[in-house]
């Protein structure tokens, strides 16, 4: 059966080492929100890929996103795709340990 994950928002994939890569549409949407313009968004809060092919968000010295104040993110009406997604649609072995979404299964039983 598939599973869907409910997000608790506990934060924990906030502070996981990584990238969060963003998309055009993601600088526009948090550009919206926090009142600037996309080039202040990208100066402000991103840096290039390691692979050199467009921006991730910035981290803050202890690792954690530069958008985490606490237990909210400044930008969770318009957080980038790729933090929206997870755990559903990305995720690592052993994400489970640290997150704290709740598996529901979804869909039908199958009869037999």
């Amino acid at each position: 059966m598939p599973v869907f994950y409910d997000c608790r928002r506990c934060t924990a994939c906030c502070r996981w080492p990584g990238q969060v890569r963003l998309t055009a549409e993601d600088v526009h949407g948090m550009a919206a929100l926090l009142g600037l313009t996309e080039h202040e968004v990208a100066d402000q809060f991103t840096r290039l890929q390691e692979d050199r092919r467009g921006l991730v968000l910035n981290e803050k010295a202890n690792g954690e996103c530069v958008f985490l104040d606490g237990m909210d993110c400044r930008v969770q009406p318009a957080k980038p795709r790729q933090c929206r997604d997870f755990p559903n649609r990305w995720n690592f072995p052993g994400f489970e340990k640290e997150c704290r979404a709740v598996a529901r299964v979804i869909g039908k039983p199958e009869k037999f």
